[in-house]
């Protein structure tokens, strides 16, 4: 989702694509950020937290320095809206995006905040009913915020289940949510660690609950379908992210997340289901 986007943006326009590298435990090399900034640049863009490694970007410092340059920001917050208190006035942030069906809502529906004037500059991308203002056959006058860009009948019931689920993340103690997920992720570090042939890919220091993992001569979608088998679910493959697949020279991984509804005990019942599963699959 954000990198799709992009390579379209480029072939419509000519612009090029730059891309900040990774470390080997999934952070990224803010050391050559300043070096992909130039008077060309038109927009910075990062996932805030990379829904396959966890790994939690240092957003605050990427759009201070964006800023310092006048460039405008966009953080893809579809990973960090169900774990993170979002703050985009305090964030600076020019754009921000995430999906419903992460925050525990429906599908299908999601969020795009962005700063008045940005959105003001901005053209319309669909048109219909209520984005516009007055119609003629020599000119069509345009809606105001957040009208402009909301062409035709919405998708109301999806909404007011986004309303719904937004109010019950802010009804969360969201300090003890976070200390409890950050507890699962903990537990089930240490656990899958003692796995024999097991590989942790992305361990980066400031983690979300996202725990993806590798082992020696299995395809995750083996250790998925065994895993499923067993009633725990997981998500295999590349996760939508290839090119980072790619990076680590890997297939894909088998992807843990862990929400609040989770449990120390289920960790420990991830922890028996994969030894099952390698167990099963070297016969």
């Amino acid at each position: 989702s954000n990198i799709v986007p992009w390579q379209i943006a480029c072939e419509q326009t000519g612009a090029h694509l730059r891309v900040l590298p990774i470390t080997d435990s999934g952070e990224l090399r803010m050391d050559l950020f300043e070096s992909l900034l130039t008077e060309r640049t038109r927009i910075v863009s990062m996932v805030h937290v990379s829904n396959t490694l966890g790994t939690i970007n240092p957003v605050h410092e990427i759009i201070q320095r964006a800023h310092a340059r006048d460039i405008p920001v966009l953080l893809d917050g579809a990973q960090a809206a169900p774990h993170i208190a979002i703050d985009v006035q305090a964030l600076d942030v020019d754009f921000y995006v995430c999906s419903s069906h992460k925050m525990y809502g429906p599908t299908g529906i999601g969020i795009l905040y962005g700063k008045e004037e940005w959105l003001e500059r901005l053209p319309p991308y669909q048109g219909g009913g209520e984005m516009i203002r007055e119609v003629t056959f020599e000119k069509t006058e345009y809606n105001d915020l957040p009208y402009k860009f909301e062409a035709g009948t919405p998708n109301i019931a999806d909404a007011i289940g986004l309303h719904t689920t937004i109010s019950f993340l802010e009804d969360l103690p969201r300090e003890e949510a976070l200390a409890h997920e950050h507890r699962l992720l903990v537990a089930a570090t240490h656990t899958l660690r003692e796995i024999e042939g097991l590989r942790i890919i992305g361990e980066a220091e400031n983690k979300a609950s996202v725990l993806s993992f590798v082992i020696d001569e299995m395809h995750p979608h083996d250790i998925g379908t065994l895993l499923d088998q067993q009633g725990i679910a997981v998500r295999t493959g590349h996760h939508c992210t290839e090119p980072l697949m790619k990076r680590f020279g890997i297939p894909g991984t088998t992807r843990a997340s862990f929400g609040i509804y989770n449990t120390l005990d289920e960790i420990e019942f991830l922890g028996q289901g994969v030894r099952r599963a390698i167990k099963m699959l070297r016969g």
